[in-house]
């Protein structure tokens, strides 16, 4: 659009525009001449620097002020700009006009000196902290600016007139507000608002860093830390200065857990607004009515304040950015994030065409007619009842995204749940056992016995009251759900044990009383299995994850979770422990989705073991990174180095609570390398096996390296090839028929599979190999007898079958190089059974009795090592065919 057309519609819009251009004509040739541009950061710097005294300041950012907004009224009604510049081109305004009076108002006085910290001895300077739409980098054009002023240390200045650093900044905050906020004969720059410092108006101007931590602990409410999401230091200080403060400040705005409570808070705070709008008639604000920009931020911002402790990503300031995240991460579904976006940018776009008719702070829809007609016009309407319709349609959007994240629980909104009386009855002495009896439970005694328990119990005493209330109320329809499952004394006691766990984190309270849709789900999970049961005992974090079907039971896509998981590790790097910790969480986290959709009958055990064994590599790759970019005297940016997985990890046969054996190759000729490699591999180890706060990974044998626990903890790839093939007994490479690279470095991984199918591929006498294998399985069942109740050790067994396919490997590979694939032991069978090593018939009947002892082996793990096969006759058949495998196999040559 040519310069005059966008002038000429800006000013057919804005009668301020109109204003302004008659009392200062010059603008219009500067619009005229850089229209087509944006008043760009150096612009503004350049203009302020010509201001070498406060008066000159003063008036120079006003005239500044007046050049931005008309060259930005133009370029938006123009249609020569978006959101994102007015929002970025108004926050740059504010923060170099808020720069330009800090350089002049920081020059030294003759009178007081500088102000001193008196526990540092060094100059302190004030830090001005923007919050609200300044903090995010979201400023509209006629906006006050929400400030806080902050300093580090108490002390006094060093001049001739001494004075407290907080009498000091004091002064120097009020010299900054009047020469924003002082209205003159060229108008104001920035409208300042002062009300979100600790205790608000009646506080006092500046806070100290102790005094600021203090008020936080002591006296910070629930919507200042929805307040300081967005706060940041919006003037030049030191970084170190600005981590200091939001060091302080962040564990304030962000728990370390899952902070539920914030949707109560939240939804409080909304109802306020929704009482001083209604007390107002404000429901045309497009801000605070119903589906304005408010309802927008606080659905992004109750996400925040829930995860954001967790979840680092999440921590940052603009609205957008984080809705755009949540629909990476899946807390809200992409379709929805997308019409939030797009209704954000509509009522925003709006909110600035309301503004631009006068220079108002204003939000309210006009009444006059013809200001209708231009704001429909300047949005793009041809009147303004279709304008109205698609606004309309845009707020019910976002009112219905509001009431979904911020519908109240089933439990508050409804009558007292009709079991009520029985949980309270227990508490008061009362028997309730024909009742339970009727629900469908079998030992109604015991239950009402477990229930009075918890309710006469010091810990459900000693409950502050919200939570005491809470639990209170959640016990009934517990009580009721559990007896819809098929076991549902069990059920019930398992989750009273999990209730008893969770009782004092009143987090986890709020979560399930905000979300009563999980309490199903909880306990259909408790009933199929005590080991689900006791993973979520130790781990109740895992909660959040039953809000979401769709999270719960979407199938993994590794690469992306793999990226999620970098990033978060990324926003932590340097602090070890918190480290480990992102680590646990997600690996626990993905564990109990699997697990789930397991139950849920989503996998075959196959597919199940697949997904867990590239959880295991996953996190092995992450771990290298991490332990190597963290290692101090590295050599090399990437290391040359790779994990090696053996047993269930080779064989990509993990189940639930494997342990992980692993050995660690690499490939370097630095002369240090064997000891860096060293060091490495003990810092991964450390970060897989430690148990800290969040739990622990995996359990770790590294016995299978060469020469086992007595030799080194990492090996040159060329060192491990000779000794594989001039030193390693049968039974490693018995091993080494299940052994893959994992994790590292890909060159080294194929290096490796190179050197294991030329050590398997060797010419070995048959009777020799028979021997071997045939003594080590004797060595074995020394430690471990063969239990007929032990699927793995039994004859005839799990280890029995994988014997068998151990030696056909090492027997005949060397004229069948099919056998050499790390395919499983099924699928090595059917190998065999074409290359007519074992007859078909019995390596099919093998191929069954594999699946169902494994099939077993499985069950009795989720049923927390209960064994359920005792004199199972299908069972001992399958083990019976393996028994007569072995006897065809391990025959005596010739024989």
């Amino acid at each position: 659009m040519p310069a005059y057309s966008a002038l000429e519609r800006a000013l057919s819009h804005s009668r301020y525009l109109q204003r302004l251009l008659a009392v200062r004509p010059e603008i219009r040739a500067d619009i005229q001449a850089h229209i087509e541009h944006p008043f760009t950061r150096t612009e503004m710097q350049a203009a302020l620097l010509q201001c070498r005294d406060e008066d000159a300041l003063h008036r120079g950012m006003r005239h500044l002020r007046q050049q931005v907004l008309a060259r930005m009224i133009c370029r938006e009604l123009g249609g020569l700009s978006d959101l994102d510049e007015v929002v970025q081109t108004c926050t740059s305004l504010a923060e170099e006009t808020i720069r330009a009076c800090m350089r002049l108002l920081e020059v030294p006085d003759e009178r007081y000196g500088q102000p001193i910290g008196e526990s540092t001895g060094e100059v302190q300077r004030l830090l001005v902290v923007g919050m609200g739409k300044l903090g995010g980098g979201e400023l509209n054009v006629s906006s006050d600016i929400d400030l806080v002023f902050i300093y580090p240390e108490d002390g006094e200045t060093n001049g001739p007139r001494r004075i407290s650093n907080h009498e000091y900044f004091a002064r120097l905050g009020k010299r900054l507000i009047a020469l924003l906020n002082d209205v003159t004969a060229d108008g104001f720059v920035f409208r300042v608002d002062m009300r979100l410092r600790p205790f608000g108006d009646s506080g006092p101007l500046v806070s100290s860093f102790d005094a600021l931590e203090n008020y936080l602990l002591t006296q910070g409410r629930e919507w200042e830390r929805y307040a300081w999401i967005k706060g940041r230091v919006v003037n030049e200080v030191s970084d170190a200065v600005e981590q200091d403060l939001m060091k302080l400040v962040t564990p304030f705005i962000y728990r370390k857990y899952l902070d539920y409570s914030a949707y109560a808070s939240m939804r409080d705070l909304h109802a306020q607004i929704q009482r001083e709008v209604r007390r107002r008639d404000m429901a045309d604000n497009i801000k605070l009515g119903p589906g304005g920009i408010r309802e927008i931020e606080f659905i992004a911002q109750v996400f925040q304040l829930i995860r954001g402790g967790r979840r680092p990503l999440l921590r940052v300031r603009p609205t957008r950015d984080v809705l755009r995240l949540l629909a990476a991460m899946g807390q809200l579904e992409q379709a929805a994030v997308d019409l939030l976006v797009e209704a954000y940018e509509f009522l925003r776009d709006l909110e600035h065409r309301l503004q631009y008719l006068d220079d108002a702070q204003t939000q309210m829809l006009p009444e006059q007619e013809e200001d209708q007609r231009r704001i429909a016009s300047s949005m793009g309407f041809d009147d303004w009842a279709s304008f109205r319709k698609t606004l309309e349609r845009y707020r019910q959007h976002v009112m219905n995204q509001f009431e979904l994240v911020f519908a109240l629980p089933q439990a508050e909104g409804e009558a007292v749940h009709p079991l009520s009386g029985v949980w309270l009855g227990i508490a008061d002495g009362q028997s309730s056992q024909a009742r339970l009896a009727t629900l469908g439970y079998r030992q109604p005694e015991e239950i009402e016995r477990r229930l009075s328990a918890i309710a006469q119990s010091s810990r459900y005493k000693s409950l502050a009251d919200k939570s005491r209330r809470r639990l209170d109320a959640l016990i009934p329809p517990l009580i009721e759900v559990a007896s819809r499952e098929s076991n549902p004394d069990e059920t019930l006691s398992r989750i009273l044990n999990f209730l008893e766990t969770i009782s004092r984190r009143e987090s986890y309270l709020a979560l399930l009383a905000e979300h009563p849709q999980t309490l199903s789900r909880l306990c259909a999970l408790h009933s199929a299995s005590p080991w689900v049961a006791a993973y979520l005992n130790q781990h109740p974090i895992l909660l959040d994850e039953l809000l979401d079907a769709r999270l719960l039971y979407a199938p993994p896509t590794w690469p992306k979770l793999s990226e999620l998981l970098r990033a978060d590790l990324e926003a932590h790097a340097g602090d070890q422990e918190v480290e480990m910790d992102v680590l646990r969480h997600f690996q626990h986290q993905q564990v109990f989705r699997l697990v789930a959709q397991d139950l849920a009958g989503e996998w075959s055990l196959t597919t199940l073991s697949d997904h867990l064994s590239d959880l295991a590599d996953l996190i092995l790759q992450q771990t290298i990174q991490r332990c190597w970019t963290e290692m101090p005297g590295k050599h090399r940016d990437s290391p040359a180095f790779a994990i090696i997985g053996y047993g269930k990890l080779g064989g990509k046969e993990l189940g639930y609570g494997s342990d992980l054996d692993l050995i660690f190759l690499y490939d370097d000729d630095h002369p240090d390398a064997g000891e860096k490699y060293a060091r490495l591999a003990r810092r991964i180890n450390t970060w897989l096996t430690t148990t800290t706060a969040a739990g622990s990974l995996y359990e770790v044998d590294l016995r299978l390296r060469p020469n086992g626990s007595s030799g080194l903890l990492v090996s040159n790839i060329a060192s491990f090839d000779h000794y594989q093939r001039h030193e390693a007994w049968a039974w490693e490479h018995q091993a080494l028929t299940r052994a893959r690279f994992c994790a590292g470095d890909p060159a080294i991984g194929e290096t490796f599979e190179t050197v294991r199918r030329s050590v398997l591929s060797l010419d070995r006498e048959p009777q020799t190999l028979k021997d071997e294998v045939l003594n080590m399985r004797a060595r074995m069942l020394e430690t471990h007898p063969a239990d007929e109740t032990d699927l793995k050790h039994r004859r005839g067994g799990l280890v029995d079958l994988e014997f068998i396919v151990q030696f056909l490997v090492l027997a005949h590979s060397h004229t069948i190089p099919s056998l050499l694939e790390n395919s499983g032991n099924i699928a090595l069978l059917d190998i065999a059974a074409d290359a007519g090593l074992i007859p078909e018939s019995l390596a099919s009947a093998g191929q069954e009795a594999y699946r169902s002892l494994r099939a077993h082996q499985h069950a009795e793990r989720l049923n927390g090592g209960l064994q359920q096969h005792a004199d199972d006759p299908a069972l001992d058949q399958h083990c019976a065919t393996v028994r007569t495998l072995w006897d065809h196999v391990f025959q005596p040559t010739g024989a």
